[in-house]
């Protein structure tokens, strides 16, 4: 293991370094914001474990998931490192789309994978973690570790909380997701700590394609819904024009 990386130098800091370490994360959330604005739109952001290898469901599937979005138009957006991410890269690269890794430094250095069309590597969790939320218009999640729950749950938190609209929650593999269902379902809506309409912001299936379908139809929906007032906006501004 490597020495400690920027954002734990910073968080176990004892001295004054105020100003130093405020310009260190403007800096990186500014390159972050310029790289999200090079991504063509729509975009959805894919995770899942970086230890899962070529030969694995989830691999497979996240390759299937990558290709299918890129084919309907869609940017994938990843962590940018090995397994599923990897896999989602790969694929998007193979149906000719927009392939982005937004990678993290880590101890034991997670490289970047070659299926990359722009990448950038973040030294801060917390500015990563808005770039992949800024860019997307959904999420769609394959079998993972703790950073993939960590990423699910702030979305869960950022859709519950009103903070983002229209955000499609995606679980792949639903042997793998229903211990964690169960007990939300079982333990937090009972003790009343979610409340009915929050198990319904996640869609669980087995099947890629229905994974990207969702995301893909909930974006056309929330483009309509957009679009409506707009278009009624225009139509009432053409009648009074021809009164």
């Amino acid at each position: 293991m490597n020495g400690p990386t920027r954002d734990a130098e910073i968080l176990s800091a004892q001295d004054a370094q105020l100003d130093r370490h405020v310009e260190l994360i403007a800096g990186e959330f500014r390159q972050g914001f310029e790289a999200v604005e090079k991504i063509p739109k729509p975009a959805v952001a894919v995770f899942g474990s970086a230890r899962l290898g070529e030969e694995s469901t989830a691999y497979q599937g996240a390759r299937e998931a990558g290709r299918r979005f890129a084919e309907t138009g869609w940017s994938v957006i990843t962590g940018g490192g090995p397994g599923v991410m990897e896999a989602a890269n790969r694929g998007a690269r193979e149906g000719g789309g927009f392939s982005v890794g937004f990678n993290i430094e880590l101890p034991h250095e997670q490289s970047p994978n070659r299926y990359v069309d722009l990448g950038l590597t973040f030294h801060h969790f917390y500015a990563r973690k808005t770039m992949l939320v800024k860019a997307a218009e959904g999420f769609v999640l394959f079998p993972g570790g703790f950073g993939t729950l960590d990423e699910l749950f702030e979305a869960l938190v950022l859709i519950q909380t009103g903070k983002v609209f229209h955000f499609p929650v995606v679980l792949v593999d639903r042997s793998y997701w229903e211990g964690l269902l169960e007990w939300i379902h079982e333990r937090l809506l009972p003790a009343g700590t979610i409340a009915p309409p929050d198990e319904e912001l996640l869609l669980v299936t087995d099947d890629p394609a229905e994974a990207v379908a969702n995301v893909v139809d909930c974006y056309a929906r929330a483009c309509a819904a957009q679009a409506q007032p707009q278009a009624e906006a225009m139509e009432a501004s053409a009648r009074e024009a021809a009164n």
